[in-house]
């Protein structure tokens, strides 16, 4: 049986976009929330980067490196009750990072972490025409390596675990 070349030829996986890692529709607030609220919230919810929308528009990033430059230290010489007082009426706007570096959902994951990397970023938020729809964050990359790399022959690595 002879095999002509499009029976033999290798179908090659077209690369991994945004859209298939981002988590869609991420939990957002106003640059008018608290940092007090944002803060219970990125607690409460597990989150390390919180988008700021305004009117559904993407408008700036909250991160936990934002919040711990204004937290005060545990050795602090003001009362729990001042502390309440001020990040309660410290708003979200004040602290945030303005223009975030973004991504859109139709670039490769490699664009995304070739731009979190050359940003010295931890996460992108996913924007179609300044909208949210969507945050890549390096946790979502190290996923997507990890299931790469269980897909490789265990042959392509030399005993150290190295692909070579």
């Amino acid at each position: 049986m002879s095999h002509t070349f499009s029976d033999t030829a290798h179908t090659e996986t077209p690369p991994a976009r945004v859209r298939d890692l981002m988590t869609p529709a991420p939990l957002a607030i106003s640059p008018e929330t608290s940092v007090q609220a944002a803060s219970r919230l990125m607690q409460e919810q597990r989150l390390r980067h919180l988008p700021v929308c305004e009117d559904g528009r993407l408008v700036g990033l909250l991160n936990e490196c934002d919040l711990r430059l204004v937290l005060p230290s545990p050795a602090t010489s003001l009362a729990a009750h001042e502390v309440h007082y001020v990040l309660e009426r410290l708003t979200v706007a004040e602290i945030m990072t303005r223009f975030p570096v973004t991504i859109g959902p139709d670039h490769t994951v490699t664009e995304a972490a070739s731009r979190m990397l050359s940003h010295h970023v931890q996460a992108l938020p996913v924007t179609e025409n300044r909208r949210l729809v969507g945050i890549l964050t390096r946790t979502h990359l190290l996923y997507a390596f990890v299931r790469s790399q269980a897909a490789q022959p265990l042959a392509a690595c030399d005993r150290t675990g190295l692909a070579r």
